[in-house]
C-alpha cells in the first residue's frame, strides 16, 4: 500500500460527536483558555480581598443578593433543556433540536435581561476603586461570554430551521458543551462577587 493511500482521508465522516470530532477539540481548547482567564479573575478578587481590610470599602455595601441569585437559578434551570438539546442532537432528532434550541434561547434572553438589573445592583462604579473594578470586570467578562453564546445559539437556531444538515447537529452539540461551561464557571464567580464581600 502506498503512502498516498495512508494520507487519503476522504472516507472519514464529515462530522462526528465527542472526541472523534474536530469541533469537540476546538471547543475544549477554547474552554481551557477561557477557564484560565476566569481563574485569574477569581485569584485577583481573592487577592484584593486579602490585602484590603474593608471589602467592599466602607462607603459601599455588598451587591444585593436578589438579582445574582435569581440569575444563578435561571442558569442552573437551563441545564435541563441544554441536556435534552444535546440528547436530541445525538439522536439526530430535528424537531427536538429545534424545540430545545428555542427553549434554550429563551433562557439566554431571560438571563441577559436579569443581568442588566444585576449591573445596576452592584452599587459601585467600575472606576470607583479596586473593588468596583474587579466586580464590574467579573460581571462584564461573564456577560460577554453569555452574549456571544446567546448570539451563537440564535444563529444555530436559524440554521436548524433553514438548513439542517448533519454537520449542524454537531455544531449544536458543541454549543451545548460550551453552555455547560458558562453555567459551571458562574458558580465560583457568583461566590466571589456576592459572598466574598460578606465574609468578615
Amino acid at each position: 500500500m502506498s503512502a498516498r493511500a495512508y494520507l487519503d482521508v476522504s472516507s472519514l465522516p464529515k462530522h462526528a460527536f465527542g472526541a472523534r470530532g474536530l469541533m469537540w477539540w476546538a471547543t475544549l481548547g477554547f474552554i481551557v483558555i477561557e477557564g484560565a482567564m476566569f481563574a485569574m479573575l477569581i485569584a485577583t478578587a481573592v487577592y484584593l480581598r486579602g490585602v484590603e481590610p474593608d471589602w467592599p470599602p466602607n462607603t459601599y455595601a455588598p451587591p444585593d443578593l436578589f438579582w445574582g441569585t435569581l440569575n444563578t437559578a435561571i442558569l442552573l434551570a437551563s441545564v435541563v433543556p441544554n441536556h435534552l438539546l444535546k440528547k436530541a442532537t445525538h439522536a439526530l432528532d430535528l424537531r427536538g433540536v429545534q424545540r430545545w434550541l428555542l427553549v434554550q434561547n429563551g433562557f439566554a434572553v431571560a438571563f441577559l435581561v436579569v443581568r442588566a438589573f444585576e449591573f445596576g445592583a452592584l452599587g459601585v462604579r467600575w472606576d470607583s476603586n479596586a473593588y468596583g473594578s474587579i466586580a464590574w470586570f467579573v460581571l462584564g467578562f461573564h456577560t460577554l461570554h453569555l452574549l456571544t453564546d446567546a448570539a451563537e445559539s440564535a444563529v444555530l437556531t436559524f440554521w436548524m430551521f433553514q438548513n439542517p444538515g448533519p454537520r449542524r447537529f454537531e455544531d449544536v452539540s458543541e454549543e451545548c458543551i460550551y453552555w455547560d461551561f458558562v453555567v459551571l464557571v458562574w458558580l465560583p464567580l457568583y461566590a466571589v462577587l456576592y459572598w466574598l464581600p460578606r465574609w468578615t
